[in-house]
C-alpha cells in the first residue's frame, strides 16, 4: 500500500514547516514568519491508492500530456460559433469526435478531461468515446466541479461549486470508464488575492480531492492563478508561493495520497497587460523556482494550463521548463493551444476532418518534443502565433 507523503522543507524536521502564506514581503527576515504542523505518516485510506499512483504515472509518461476538451457546453458553443455552428449536440458531438478518433493521437496524449456529456456519448457508428480513448493508451478523465460563483465577504473573487454530491458522482463516473478528474478553481492577482479566497480556493481542492481518490479518481488539482491584470512576474511569483503552500497545508490535512495526485498549474508569467513580456527561458526560470519551493517531488506530474497564451508561447514555455531534469513530470494539460489550429482547419466540414486531425497531431507532437526539451518554433505558422487571452475568461 502506497503511503500518504508528507511536505518536508526542512529536512532536519520530520514537521511540516511553511511559510506563511498571508506573507506578502517574502524576503523580509523579520517577516518570515513560520508555523509547524506534526503530520503523522499514514496509509491512505483509500481502497484505490495502488491503482490511483499505477494511473498518474500512466499518464505522467515521457513524452506526453493531456488534451482537455472538458469545455461546458455553453463554452463548446462559443468555439463551434466561431466558425458559425450552432450549439447543438450534434455538432458538440462531431467536434469531439473529430479530436477523440484522431489515428496516433496516443503517442502524444496519456490523458484527455471530458464534459459530463462527452463520457456519455459515442462516435456516430456506436463505439463509447471511453473506448477510443482506451484503444489508444489514452486514460479518460472527467471535469467533476460545477463553476464558479461570486465568493461573499470577498475582494469581488470568486469559489468553486460542486462538493455537494461530489462522491456520488465520482463513483458513477468511474463505473463509466474515468479515471482521472478535474476541479479547477481560480485567484485572481488584481483583487488581492484575499485570504478568504485562498483559503477557500485550497480547502476546496483539498476536499475535491480527497473524495476523488476516495472513489478512484486521480484528481487533478488546479488553483490557476488568472493572467489577468498589468502586475510584474514577480508579484505572479508571490501569489503561486502564498496559494500553493495553503493547497498543500489542505491536501497533507485532508490525508490526500500525493503519489496519486497530479497538478495543473499557471506558469508563472507576468499579467497580460504588463508592460514587458518575459522570455521562455525567464518564465521557466520563475515557473520552477515557485515548484520547487512549494511541490514536493513525490507528486508525479505537472501539466500546465496554457491560459490564454499562443499555441507557440505555450509550447516554448514548457520546452524551457525541460532544459535539465525535473522531479516531475513537467507537461501540458491544453485546451485552446491544442485546439485552436483544430477548429480553424475543420470550419465544420466533413471533407475537413482529416487535416483537422493531422493539425491536432502537429500540436501534439510539437507539446510532446516540449515535454523532452527538444521542441523548436522553426517553420511555426502566424496564426499559432496568435495570444489567445481573453480578459475575464470563463468556461
Amino acid at each position: 500500500m502506497a503511503l500518504t507523503s508528507l511536505v518536508k522543507l526542512n529536512a532536519t524536521s520530520s514537521q511540516f514547516i511553511a511559510q506563511n502564506p498571508f506573507n506578502q514581503r517574502r524576503r523580509s527576515p523579520s517577516l518570515l514568519a513560520t508555523r509547524r504542523f506534526s503530520l503523522p505518516i499514514r496509509a491512505s485510506s483509500s481502497s484505490y491508492a495502488d491503482e490511483l499512483v499505477k494511473t498518474a504515472k500512466s499518464i505522467a509518461s515521457p513524452g506526453r500530456g493531456i488534451l482537455a476538451i472538458d469545455e461546458s457546453n455553453a463554452t463548446c458553443g462559443k468555439r463551434l460559433a466561431s466558425i458559425g455552428l450552432d450549439n447543438t449536440e450534434a455538432h458538440r458531438q462531431a467536434y469531439r469526435q473529430l479530436l477523440l478518433t484522431t489515428p496516433g493521437l496516443g503517442e502524444y496524449i496519456s490523458g484527455a478531461i471530458l464534459f459530463e456529456e462527452t463520457l456519455y456519448q459515442s462516435t456516430t457508428d456506436g463505439k463509447k468515446f471511453v473506448d477510443c480513448l482506451r484503444d489508444e493508451n489514452i486514460v479518460p478523465g472527467i471535469k467533476v466541479d460545477k463553476g464558479l460563483s461570486p465568493l461573499p465577504g470577498s475582494n469581488n473573487e470568486s469559489w468553486c461549486q460542486g462538493l455537494d454530491g461530489l462522491a456520488s458522482r465520482s463513483a458513477e463516473y468511474y463505473k463509466q470508464g474515468a479515471r482521472f478528474a478535474k476541479w479547477r478553481t481560480v485567484v485572481s492577482v488584481p483583487c488581492g488575492p484575499s485570504a478568504l479566497a485562498v483559503k477557500e480556493a485550497a480547502w476546496g481542492l483539498a476536499r475535491y480531492a480527497a473524495i476523488s481518490q476516495d472513489n478512484g479518481l486521480v484528481p487533478i488539482v488546479e488553483p490557476e492563478i488568472l493572467l489577468d491584470g498589468d502586475h510584474s512576474i514577480d508579484r505572479t511569483l508571490e501569489v503561486a508561493e502564498r496559494v500553493w503552500a495553503e493547497v498543500f497545508y489542505y491536501l497533507a490535512q485532508s490525508n490526500v495520497l500525493f503519489e496519486g495526485i497530479l497538478l495543473k498549474p499557471s506558469m508563472v508569467t507576468p499579467g497580460a497587460e504588463h508592460k514587458e513580456k518575459a522570455s521562455p527561458e525567464t518564465i521557466a526560470e520563475y515557473t520552477l523556482t515557485m515548484l520547487r519551493r512549494r511541490v514536493p517531488p513525490a507528486v508525479p506530474g505537472i501539466m500546465f494550463l496554457s491560459g490564454g497564451q499562443s499555441e507557440v508561447e505555450a509550447t516554448l514555455n514548457l520546452n524551457a521548463m525541460n532544459q535539465s531534469p525535473n522531479p516531475w513530470h513537467v507537461s501540458f494539460s491544453y485546451a485552446r493551444a491544442l485546439q485552436n489550429s483544430v477548429l480553424k482547419t475543420w470550419q465544420g466540414r466533413p471533407e475537413n476532418i482529416e487535416a483537422a486531425q493531422k493539425a491536432l497531431l502537429i500540436r501534439a507532437k510539437a507539446n510532446s518534443l516540449a515535454q523532452l526539451g527538444r521542441y523548436s518554433a522553426k517553420g511555426e505558422s502566424e496564426e499559432a502565433k496568435k495570444g489567445m487571452f481573453v480578459k475575464g475568461y470563463t468556461y
